[in-house]
């Protein structure tokens, strides 16, 4: 199916209220968060393109606030799992008690762990051992939950941000690109500005006593997912974004840079999440197509996470997002 105006027309409401949700969010939101403006069109993207988040930032940043008042605009069932090195699966899944019946006999009962939900927050997922990382990795890529011998379907939607501190590295466990890479987006959390921290300094009541009201229900966000998911995109432009994508992997690459300083290349769910992400961030800025301003703009969210730098481009003081701009800036527009 592909979305056109008289799609649109069809759904007038739906599409009405999308049009005019980015800038309803960011006032709600502004109840409890100063600033941070890029990183909202990011997270509201990522609700849209059905896909998980990985928040990296400092502590003191509102990333747990962030996500928790995400859930109440959007109505969604919420639960947090503090990650800690004695978190185990079935803290996350759920475990099976032996209960008594009522005629005297005995029988296992599965108890829902916290995974069953809409938005499970991981709060400092790279605290827990690669063991309990990994109980997240069918829920995260099938949305299903296997336990005691059963599997169970999780409700939609279900979506995991996690956020993790990149100053740490005693006690923590860094993520393997494996499930780095169900991640759609990694969002850099960064320090808010002179003004915005001057305004959280004289805030007289603390963000977290704030109760937002939902903008959204959850039928509709799944709605709203569907859309997205059926905004058309130009061949040429899946054609430019694939080029681009293969432009990350030193043994493809015609940048000098790339092959020099870059030990892993994106793979590729990159190439697929870029197009997904785009179709959603033109939803939201009212396109009935996807526009090459759609996919720069989930770019460096995108591949953050998955191009690996070798020993030689962090001698060079290379990071990953000065490789990604240096790379957006010298690679050629397309041509229809």
């Amino acid at each position: 199916m592909s979305l056109t105006p008289e799609t649109h027309a069809s759904l007038p409401e739906v599409y009405e209220r999308i049009q005019q949700f980015p800038q309803q969010f960011k006032q709600a939101m502004s109840q409890v968060i100063v600033g941070q403006d890029e990183v909202l069109d990011l997270l509201v993207t990522a609700l849209f393109s059905n896909g998980h988040v990985l928040l990296t930032g400092v502590p003191g940043l509102a990333k747990t606030l962030l996500v928790r008042s995400l859930a109440q605009l959007f109505h969604l069932d919420f639960n947090r799992i503090q990650c800690t090195p004695d978190l185990m699966p079935s803290d996350i899944s759920g475990i099976e008690l032996l209960e008594e019946t009522p005629e005297g006999g005995r029988q296992f009962r599965f108890v829902q762990g916290p995974v069953f939900t809409n938005l499970l927050l991981a709060d400092e997922i790279n605290r827990t051992s690669p063991r309990t990382q990994a109980a997240l990795l069918q829920a995260m890529q099938e949305r299903q939950v296997t336990a005691a011998g059963s599997t169970y379907t999780l409700s939609p939607p279900f979506l995991v941000f996690a956020t993790q501190n990149p100053i740490d590295s005693e006690g923590t466990y860094p993520l393997p690109e494996a499930q780095l890479d169900r991640f759609l987006f990694n969002i850099s959390v960064g320090y808010p500005t002179l003004e915005d921290e001057v305004s959280i300094a004289a805030a007289s009541e603390a963000p977290e006593a704030h109760h937002l009201e939902p903008l959204f229900e959850p039928d509709l966000l799944l709605e709203c997912q569907r859309l997205a998911a059926s905004i058309p995109i130009p061949d040429y432009l899946v054609q430019w974004t694939v080029r681009l994508v293969r432009e990350t992997r030193p043994e493809k690459s015609q940048l000098p840079e790339v092959q020099e300083y870059v030990e892993w290349g994106a793979g590729v769910r990159a190439s697929q999440n870029l197009i997904r992400a785009a179709r959603a961030h033109a939803l939201l800025n009212g396109a009935h197509a996807v526009r090459l301003q759609d996919i720069k703009a989930v770019v460096p969210a995108i591949l953050r996470h998955r191009v690996l730098l070798n020993f030689a481009g962090e001698a060079e003081q290379w990071t990953t997002d000065k490789l990604i701009a240096h790379l957006l800036a010298t690679f050629s527009d397309p041509k229809e």
